[in-house]
């Protein structure tokens, strides 16, 4: 991987700590206080405001938004369509985690219905929710991708052809593609399966770098590997999956720009 590369990735996480972008999230119930903390840690400010009456006002004020249907009901659709209608009003970019689409009609309808109201700029998910997406066969359990029929690598590039945005799928090794240009990331560590919503993590940091980097493609490939460097530093450091929970959060305050470099492993084809 060039350096230059590598710096730009290091640009962009320097300036997060020194805009302190807002990232307005709709999220999941099960991550909202990871997801806040996710945001803290890499030095961008957090805001979770679900309700209809608020949400396109609140977006006014933020850098990003993010949007994940993990624990999804009807009012939660409306508020992110809302919202994620008056970001694109605003030029401001929006991150879509489609959580466990495929799992359910209702699932699969809404999230199709925010992808047709909303303009998004990445969506991020694992390869069977991306399956999903686009109509594959996939199989899912619960809000987990159980298989997918598909080669991670081919499906990414179809699927930021086919949605006309830029879209990361995360699993052992994490993809991203324009539909032009894709990044592989090979870091990362198994402890990342074994807490909850680590995708949701990812999903977030995505919105904290698409806030202050308008090559989408990079962002998310930057927010992805990112995130990988410090699983692995805190895999390390970690006795199991708790201590590595707290652990990630450390990392991710503390990590050095010549860490991120010398660990960074992201090629683009």
């Amino acid at each position: 991987m060039e350096r230059n590369l590598k710096e730009k990735g290091v640009e962009v996480f320097r300036r997060i700590r020194e805009s302190k972008p807002l990232v307005h999230h709709i999220t999941n119930l099960v991550v909202t206080n990871d997801n806040a903390n996710t945001m803290l840690a890499v030095g961008a400010l957090p805001v979770m405001a679900y309700a209809e009456e608020e949400v396109e006002e609140m977006v006014t004020h933020a850098q990003a938004l993010v949007l994940n249907i993990g624990t999804l009901t009807q009012e939660v659709v409306r508020s992110a369509i809302l919202a994620g209608k008056k970001a694109n009003a605003l030029g401001i970019p929006v991150v879509f985690d489609p959580v466990g689409v495929g799992a359910t009609s209702f699932r699969t309808a809404s999230a199709q219905a925010i992808l047709r109201e909303v303009k998004v700029a990445v969506v991020r998910g694992n390869a069977a929710e991306i399956a999903a997406l686009l109509g594959r066969e996939a199989r899912i359990r619960g809000v987990e991708s159980s298989d997918v029929l598909l080669d991670p690598f081919r499906l990414t590039q179809e699927a930021g052809k086919i949605l006309g945005t830029t879209v990361a799928v995360t699993g052992k090794i994490d993809f991203v593609s324009d539909g032009e240009r894709t990044a592989i990331i090979q870091n990362g560590d198994f402890l990342l399966t074994r807490v909850t919503g680590t995708g949701c993590m990812a999903t977030s940091l995505c919105g904290a770098c698409v806030a202050v980097e308008r090559d989408m493609f990079l962002a998310a490939s930057f927010a992805l590997g990112f995130l990988g460097v410090c699983a692995e530093i805190a895999a390390t450091l970690s006795r199991g999956p708790g201590s590595f929970h707290y652990t990630l959060f450390d990392v991710m305050y503390a990590l050095t720009e010549e860490e991120f470099v010398q660990r960074l492993q992201m090629e683009v084809v």
